[in-house]
């Protein structure tokens, strides 16, 4: 089962100024056991937008939707054997950004496939 872990920071520094390090070393760790997927840092909320659908239409607005204190700062993709896996590799996750770091797990099911009715 795929998870993503949802990585949440009180502050989040320039791209630039990050240290990517720690996180280069979990990357090389979970591709050497065979459970990374995928990871990237985001952008801060100020270089977003925020697209919703209401009856029909879309509104477009600069920046995050809600404020907050914390934000979404990056992900990780990890394809885990069981949920105690996923939080074993989350709790890894370096504190690089912040401290201190908040990481969501969700499992990611996928899309089934078409059945064979539709």
């Amino acid at each position: 089962m795929r998870y993503l872990m949802l990585i949440y920071a009180e502050r989040q520094p320039d791209t630039s100024k990050r240290n990517f390090q720690p996180h280069r070393a979990l990357i090389e760790e979970a591709t050497r056991e065979g459970v990374f997927v995928a990871a990237e840092p985001l952008s801060p909320p100020s270089c977003s937008t925020t697209l919703r659908v209401e009856n029909g239409k879309t509104l477009i607005s600069d920046g995050p939707f809600i404020e907050s204190k914390e934000q979404l700062a990056g992900y990780y993709i990890f394809d885990c054997k069981n949920l105690d896996d996923a939080l074993d590799w989350a709790a890894r996750i370096p504190q690089a950004c912040s401290n201190p770091v908040t990481v969501e797990i969700r499992p990611m099911p996928g899309i089934p496939a078409p059945s064979a009715e539709s």
